[in-house]
């Protein structure tokens, strides 16, 4: 019996390593994410899921599909529990994607108050993913504060630009013994696939789907990325020279002197002409 490759959160196992993130919300989009790129997450802010403005989007989430809270708008700990705890009530469950932002030019999540809101909510039984600016002193903080993942930025939410903290977010993924789930400014199947290649456990993306041209054909390239990403860890990739070269045919004492002399003849213009038009 093949064995599947679970992403494992909380008590749930999910086939599918993408998960939609809230911001740029369509019908569209989310028919995409879950039919294209295969998502069986879909993150939503409680307050565009309670908004008279638009069309509630939890009516076009399949029951299938597990939602996941998020904290979006918090700007410190106790307005993020809150919301959670808000959440929960209206029957969202115990996910919750904790994000915290003091800072309304860069959207930059505080961490500190991150791991104070990770601390009470993971106490009181929640699921929590805390999306975080990847420090591995924070990474090891909210890993003991009871966190179920951690959610390193990439780079600036909505920016597109991929992989601007690639080193740190390895550093994390190598010493937490946590699913690594990248988030924020995978803008490109490309981008996403390099941090699968990594070992991220999964992606949460939005914008480099709903602003393409094509959204159905890009959130079908995602799924693609990121499971080319996964084989690619999973099979161990080769080695990498630092320097040099390491043939793949055995060229060297393959020819004897003689051997080497006549190729260079033959390959010469005369050695050519006489080999073609004797054929």
């Amino acid at each position: 019996m093949e064995n599947k490759d679970y992403l494992v959160l909380g008590d749930k196992k999910f086939e599918s390593r993408f998960i939609l993130g809230s911001g740029k919300y369509s019908p569209e989009l989310i028919d995409a994410a879950i039919k294209s790129a295969g998502s069986q997450m879909v993150t939503v802010a409680l307050r565009r899921a309670n908004t008279k403005d638009v069309a509630n989007i939890l009516n076009y989430i399949p029951k299938e599909v597990t939602i996941i809270p998020n904290t979006s708008g918090a700007r410190n700990a106790h307005e993020a529990i809150r919301i959670a705890r808000l959440a929960r009530e209206m029957g969202c469950g115990n996910f919750v994607k904790i994000e915290i932002m003091r800072d309304s030019k860069y959207l930059l999540p505080d961490n500190s108050e991150t791991l104070k809101a990770t601390e009470v909510l993971a106490g009181e039984g929640f699921v929590v993913l805390p999306y975080m600016y990847p420090d591995l002193n924070f990474a090891r903080d909210l890993r003991d504060a009871g966190a179920s993942a951690i959610m390193p930025l990439a780079s600036p939410i909505g920016s597109n630009k991929g992989l601007a903290t690639r080193d740190f977010i390895k550093i994390i993924i190598d010493e937490i013994d946590l699913p690594v789930i990248v988030d924020a400014g995978i803008g490109v199947p490309s981008h996403a696939a390099e941090a699968m290649e990594m070992g991220a456990a999964a992606i949460m993306a939005n914008t480099g789907i709903a602003t393409a041209s094509d959204i159905n054909m890009m959130a079908k390239a995602f799924r693609l990325g990121i499971e080319g990403g996964r084989l690619a860890y999973l099979a161990k990739p080769g080695r990498v020279l630092e320097k040099g070269a390491d043939p793949s045919s055995p060229l060297r004492d393959f020819f004897d002197w003689y051997e080497y002399k006549k190729c260079i003849w033959l390959f010469s213009g005369h050695g050519y002409n006489r080999f073609r038009y004797k054929r």
